[in-house]
């Protein structure tokens, strides 16, 4: 028997897929969690054979519950489910050891067999998604260039973004004008949009 744990925000996809899982012989969901924290401390007390999480979650997204798991449960196999396929994504979840990555489109059966190919050691990812991921390349943007423009998601003020990311405000505007650059974007804006459809940041 598979033991599984379901993690989802969503409590009516969570409820479906648990009911779906539960249906098949070999497999037993044994613990549901709607946050990346009350997945951590399911997969403490229930010992699930894989782990199922939602990419986004509250505070704690699916890929940094999966880091997390793989320093304190390395014998839990972890496996990603999104509607938010972006490339950027799936590489940082395979950078930390996920080893399934589905989108949420996924019919019941295929993800049943998934379940079973990363408890097994095998790996599986959704094959349009991987060839997106090939197709969009590495990111161009530095690590500091992708935290300045997370910071500037919200579109606030160079100097609140600044101080959140503790440079100056002079800093930050080259920081901005080269990761815009970069993306070919008109301005800030568009480079944030940009970088979050392509999962950079």
């Amino acid at each position: 028997m598979i033991r599984v744990l379901l993690a989802d925000d969503e409590n009516l996809i969570r409820s479906a897929l648990a009911q779906m899982l539960d249906l098949e012989d070999d497999l037993e969901v044994v613990a549901e969690a709607a946050t990346g924290a009350e997945a951590l401390a399911a997969v403490g007390e229930h010992r699930p054979d894989v782990a199922v999480l939602d990419l986004q979650m509250p505070a704690l997204d699916g890929i940094e519950v999966a880091e997390r798991l793989a320093a304190v449960a390395p014998g839990c196999a972890c496996l990603i489910v999104t509607s938010h396929g972006r490339p950027g994504y799936l590489k940082r979840a395979l950078a930390v050891g996920v080893r399934g990555f589905l989108p949420k489109t996924t019919s019941a059966a295929t993800l049943a067999s998934v379940v079973r190919t990363v408890h097994a050691g095998g790996r599986y990812v959704d094959p349009e998604l991987a060839a997106e991921a090939i197709a969009a390349g590495d990111s161009p943007l530095t690590p500091r260039e992708a935290d300045v423009l997370e910071a500037a998601a919200d579109a606030a003020p160079v100097e609140e973004i600044a101080r959140r990311v503790h440079l100056s405000a002079g800093t930050v505007r080259n920081y901005l004008s080269s990761a815009a650059a970069k993306l070919g974007a008109a301005n800030r804006h568009e480079a944030v949009a940009t970088a979050r459809r392509m999962g950079w940041i």
